[in-house]
């Protein structure tokens, strides 16, 4: 094992254990692998490149007993992950709360496809049938059967509120219910930045009443919106920000490959990548390295 990814997972162990996992007896046995042995195992997962969960348990068995003396079944440990949303979230929450960043009071939002089949079979008899649907993504310029992540996160990349939703609903009304109902995340004269799909009176008004400034491109012909001042302009070139931040989810951290058939497990594997990037700015911010959100390839 790297000596960086080591460094990470220690000092990940030691923040989980001593702030979040709760200290109360739970009935019965104790759980031979901690929550905070959880944690960290689910983003050497991630980081490692192993989106199925048997060969990551085979691999880890024989490679990574230093770090983790008890490893539980393939089945165990993916009923372990499928339930692990709830500690998923509590654990992103603290990492963007201790997290600083170097712009904030910026935001960056966007969404982007996380595919979940690829079959008509699969759209029928799919647990995930219902919640999700079939959508469009424009900068794909393809189709795609799945949900729609949707990501308010920092300059960095660290995820601050996320959320998936079916691809049919509207992304406006997605963003501000999820904005509405952790508002207590956004402070006042909040700077958020966002893309032409957010474009529409109902939004701006949404904004405006909880004091977010939201700065978006101008859309072509469209004579209600204001002309943009240069400092507009000029913070509008950092709209790709959010494009490499999704592309890192996707090419490093395996999005598209999560695997999952039900919605306990889609909800955990893609909060599990999310806390995989989050880990990595926490770590490399805290070691002051150049660019936080720098993610290393582990070779197996």
């Amino acid at each position: 094992m790297t000596a960086d990814i080591n460094t990470l997972l220690t000092a990940l162990y030691v923040f989980v254990d001593d702030h979040l996992v709760p200290r109360r007896r739970r009935p019965g046995r104790p759980q031979r692998l901690s929550d905070a042995e959880l944690v960290c195992l689910m983003i050497t997962q991630v980081l490692f490149d192993f989106p199925r969960e048997r060969h990551w348990i085979r691999w880890a068995g024989t490679h990574l007993r230093d770090m983790f003396p008890y490893l539980p079944t393939a089945s165990g440990y993916g009923k372990r992950v499928r339930g692990s949303g709830q500690l998923i979230a509590t654990v992103l929450r603290a990492l963007a709360h201790v997290t600083p960043t170097s712009a904030p009071i910026l935001r960056l939002i966007d969404s982007t496809p996380v595919p979940c089949g690829t079959s008509r079979e699969t759209t029928k008899r799919s647990d995930l049938a219902g919640d999700a649907g079939y959508g469009y993504s424009a900068s794909h310029s393809r189709y795609f059967w799945g949900m729609r992540l949707y990501l308010l996160a920092t300059a960095e990349g660290m995820p601050v509120l996320w959320c998936l939703a079916n691809p049919k609903l509207d992304e406006r009304e997605v963003m501000a219910a999820l904005i509405e109902a952790d508002h207590h995340l956004i402070a006042d004269g909040q700077v958020i930045l966002a893309d032409r799909g957010f474009a529409s009176p109902e939004f701006d008004q949404f904004c405006d009443l909880r004091s977010i400034h939201l700065v978006r491109p101008k859309r072509a012909n469209a004579k209600a919106d204001a002309p943009r001042t240069p400092a507009e302009k000029a913070l509008l070139r950092a709209r790709q920000w959010i494009e490499s931040i999704f592309q890192s989810l996707k090419g490093q951290l395996s999005l598209e490959r999560h695997g999952a058939r039900r919605h306990d497990g889609l909800f955990a594997r893609v909060g599990q990548r999310l806390l995989a990037l989050a880990a990595v700015i926490w770590h490399n911010t805290n070691i002051g390295a150049p660019n936080p959100r720098s993610l290393i390839a582990y070779d197996h």
